[in-house]
């Protein structure tokens, strides 16, 4: 089996289903890595990863047949990531690199000071789905609807914790924030490019959940931000 080849499967997986897989899918098999009939890959979701084989190249798709169970999911931390919309380029490495990162849920959300007011949910799903095939994990994170900072900040879980990354804050103790047992979902928040209004900061700060961490002394682009921060937070969590 060509290690390289993984793909996500959206459906119930088991061993000797027989299913099609998409064309797009089935064009990256044929086309671009040139699998024959009768090859092996591997397929995933939330169920695990699967051995398959070829079984036919048809008109529109490739018949495939799943042969074995290769592992199942494990057990992962629950990071999510809220960040408010930037352009196309740094949005994407957010993404990617979040998702190589353990990223659980991407929250987008809306703030006063949000340049980009809209983003293509069903082209990032594609850039998720690419990323997690290409890092070996097995789970596929979830991508939210855009929703405004208020009503994120009121529906946040009870039992979550808010890491706000802020950059008026001169220091802080993620070790000990990370260190309670009970809490979940950790959930990073990354600000605008302008920062959070005042009154946003005040709304954020006066959550029970939210700690305000520090990421470096220097003013850091979002997308650096994102990946510091969930880095930082895996560290810990891993040291627990």
């Amino acid at each position: 089996m060509n290690k390289k080849i993984r793909l996500y499967f959206s459906d119930k997986i088991q061993s000797n289903l027989v299913a099609h897989l998409p064309k797009e899918q089935s064009h990256y098999l044929k086309d671009v890595m040139r699998l024959k009939v009768g090859g092996t890959f591997s397929i995933f979701n939330s169920q695990g990863e699967w051995k398959a084989s070829i079984q036919n190249y048809e008109k529109q798709a490739v018949k495939i047949k799943i042969l074995e169970k290769l592992r199942d999911k494990k057990n992962e931390k629950n990071i999510w990531l809220a960040f408010t919309p930037i352009k196309q380029n740094p949005l994407n490495f957010i993404i990617q690199k979040g998702t190589e990162l353990g990223v659980q849920r991407f929250i987008p959300i809306l703030s006063e000071r949000t340049i980009v007011k809209d983003i293509n949910i069903e082209r990032l799903k594609k850039i998720i789905i690419e990323s997690a095939e290409q890092s070996n994990r097995i789970s596929v994170p979830e991508i939210d609807r855009l929703e405004n900072i208020k009503n994120f900040l009121i529906s946040f879980p009870k039992k979550g914790c808010l890491v706000f990354c802020d950059i008026n804050c001169d220091k802080s103790d993620l070790k000990n924030i990370l260190s309670k047992k009970d809490i979940g979902p950790i959930c990073i928040l990354i600000g605008p490019e302008g920062d959070f209004s005042e009154n946003e900061r005040r709304l954020i700060a006066e959550l029970e959940q939210s700690q305000s961490i520090s990421l470096a002394s220097n003013i850091l682009r979002a997308e650096t931000a994102a990946v510091a921060a969930v880095t930082l937070v895996n560290y810990h969590l891993n040291l627990s």
